[in-house]
């Protein structure tokens, strides 16, 4: 089965244990990650009350007046928290795209959870204290805080499966990426992308074309007019349909450098509805940027040399996203 060219993948098999299970569902996704960079995950084992109850209070927060939502703003540090205001962004930018427009989007983010405060390792330097940093919790919503903590720790098991079912689909050991993975600075972002009362400027879209960052991205989004696409190796952007019950997949950067780019971290972008659509398109979009340890060093696995040689240059976890994230702000 396929969401557009997106193929659609259950990874029950894999979560049954039996090793046979664990190979089919690992080559599929092999598959998968060869030819796109996306998959939609079926079997997932996330229940749909913590997805409902997270979506929920998002969009609570996002009903707000904008003054109350300003208040949640990040406070300078350098930690990516809280409030991003719609067009304060412009994620064209970490491409090196200068003339993009500002995306037509408002995001709400934290960080991790449970982290340990005994433990010197997330406070060791600046890094770390700011991909670390306590999050920021709107008063206004009272269930926004545990929906997103409890939709927080559902998605960081599911990327666990997922990194193991990566390891396998790679020809590694199943546990490969666990000790690059066990103190993950991912962040969760909550997108909502109003409604459009005015057209927008000419080359703006709702989210402009990028590739994502980190070792994989895990979306839950809605079927609403004006939304993902993906670019295909032909160069045509194609349509991903978002379908009940299952989460759209892909990889980032990280990923795609760590296997010589075998796997493809694909540019994709969010699109606008079309004019006599654009009252009751709001859509919302809850996005697990899963990305590896700050100190975990990315280079190219040895069964994914190309005659000995690697496309790129070692590169740790943490410098690329920071060198990522802090292109795309719009001044």
């Amino acid at each position: 089965m396929t969401a557009g060219s997106v193929p659609i993948i259950d990874i029950s098999g894999y979560r049954s244990g039996a090793p046979a299970e664990k190979r089919r569902v690992a080559n599929l996704i092999d598959e998968a990650c060869r030819t796109i960079g996306f998959l939609v995950v079926s079997g997932h084992g996330v229940p749909d009350a913590v997805v409902e109850r997270a979506d929920r209070a998002t969009r609570a927060f996002f009903d707000l007046p904008a003054t109350a939502k300003s208040a949640y703003a990040p406070d300078g540090s350098g930690a990516y928290r809280g409030y991003h205001a719609l067009e304060s962004n412009a994620i064209a930018y970490s491409l090196d795209d200068r003339e993009a427009p500002p995306d037509l989007l408002e995001r709400f983010s934290m960080g991790r959870v449970d982290v340990d405060p005994a433990d010197p390792y997330y406070t060791r330097n600046d890094m770390a204290r700011a991909a670390f940093a306590a999050n920021v919790w709107p008063d206004e919503v009272p269930d926004f805080a545990p929906a997103m903590i409890d939709y927080y720790r559902a998605m960081d098991g599911l990327a666990l499966d997922l990194m193991r079912l990566f390891a396998l689909g790679l020809g590694l050991d199943e546990q490969w990426f666990d000790d690059k993975v066990d103190k993950h600075m991912t962040h969760l972002v909550v997108q909502n992308y109003p409604d459009q009362a005015k057209p927008p400027r000419p080359g703006q879209l709702r989210c402009g074309p990028h590739s994502d960052y980190g070792s994989l991205t895990i979306l839950k989004t809605e079927n609403k007019p004006g939304g993902l696409e993906v670019r295909s190796a032909d160069g045509r952007w194609e349509p991903v349909q978002p379908m009940p019950g299952t989460f759209i997949v892909n990889l980032g950067d990280l990923m795609a450098q760590w296997t010589n780019d075998r796997w493809v971290s694909t540019m994709h972008r969010v699109v606008n509805p079309p004019r006599d659509k654009a009252s009751g398109s709001r859509r919302q979009s809850l996005i697990f940027f899963h990305q590896p340890n700050y100190d975990a060093l990315i280079e190219c696995l040895p069964n994914c040399l190309d005659h000995g040689r690697a496309k790129y240059k070692p590169v740790t976890s943490g410098e690329h996203l920071f060198m990522k994230v802090t292109k795309q702000v719009v001044a």
